[in-house]
């Protein structure tokens, strides 16, 4: 008499036969389980016990390597957004755009800002309040009633996001490039406070002037054939001198600031278990000199102790 021949089922599904090994584990697996490997199969848990086992790969600044520059097209995608809303609703610019003080008249009017004001008038501006316009202002755009600049002003700003922000997030990493490009924006925000807080500012200028920043640094550091990138720096530089007469240069230099303290240390931070912690001290650090430069201004602007 023949012996009676013994099933093998998955160890993840009893009821179904199987006899396949997983390559690794040598338990047996079902179709539904199995996990193509370099040699054989394997079991969904060994595939996720050896992914965990691999090194990441990383750009030459700490950052995961990615192929889409995600960040860049969702910040894109928010500015196009917020100008679509400034469209439907033109109100949206006057109360988000960046402002360090400013009145609000009983007819509802803006005006410029005066220590002495009527009793029917009210200030407005980070100084009473509103700090979120030091962020809000990087996303705002001159609108399609201030002449063709108005239009060409989210183009621009919009086409070089496009070039520069594309290149410096696959370098970076989504992670690191997002605290720069908020970091630069903050910065020619607080700039613009601290020099002119009476000037009412938006655009997202400051933030890809930051990037350009980042893109010189990061090509220094990478040896890189710097002519083409002196090339880029020498425009950069020159639009901060002749938007001086069109735009508000203090943001675009606060913005190239920020950005230049931020790339330096993503570049020249430790290749060592350090680099995350130097970095990610660094972008702390400058948060915190900003907050409390806008705060020793706030003080300054508003009387208070």
């Amino acid at each position: 008499m023949e012996p009676e021949s013994t099933v093998t089922t998955c160890y993840r599904h009893p009821t179904v036969e199987s006899h396949v090994r997983c390559t690794r584990c040598e338990r047996y697996i079902c179709p539904h389980c199995m996990r193509e490997a370099a040699v054989g199969h394997q079991c969904p848990e060994c595939v996720r016990e050896g992914a965990r086992s691999v090194r990441q790969a990383r750009t030459a600044f700490g950052g995961r390597i990615s192929a889409v520059p995600l960040v860049t097209y969702v910040l894109i995608g928010l500015n196009v957004l917020a100008y679509v809303g400034e469209l439907v609703r033109p109100a949206i610019v006057d109360r988000f755009e960046m402002l360090g003080v400013g009145l609000v008249g009983p007819d509802g009017g803006h005006y410029v800002w005066q220590a002495a004001y009527p009793a029917a008038f009210h200030a407005e501006g980070v100084a009473e309040g509103e700090w979120y316009r030091l962020l809000t202002g990087a996303f705002l755009h001159l609108p399609p009633t201030e002449g063709t600049f108005g239009i060409l002003h989210i183009v621009m700003n919009m086409v070089s996001l496009w070039n520069i922000g594309r290149v410096v997030e696959l370098q970076l990493g989504r992670l690191r490039y997002l605290a720069l490009y908020l970091l630069s924006a903050l910065g020619g925000s607080v700039l613009v406070l601290l020099i002119a807080p009476t000037e009412a500012t938006l655009g997202a200028s400051g933030a890809i002037f930051g990037l350009g920043a980042a893109y010189y640094v990061m090509a220094r550091r990478l040896g890189a054939d710097m002519a083409q990138v002196n090339r880029f720096m020498a425009g950069l530089l020159l639009w901060l001198v002749i938007s001086a007469w069109q735009t508000s240069w203090q943001g675009h230099l606060g913005g190239l600031l920020a950005g230049a303290v931020v790339a330096l240390a993503y570049a020249y931070a430790p290749r060592d278990g350090r680099r995350a912690l130097v970095q990610a001290g660094t972008c702390a650090v400058l948060l915190v000199v900003l907050l409390v430069s806008v705060w020793a201004k706030v003080t300054e602007l508003t009387g208070t102790q």
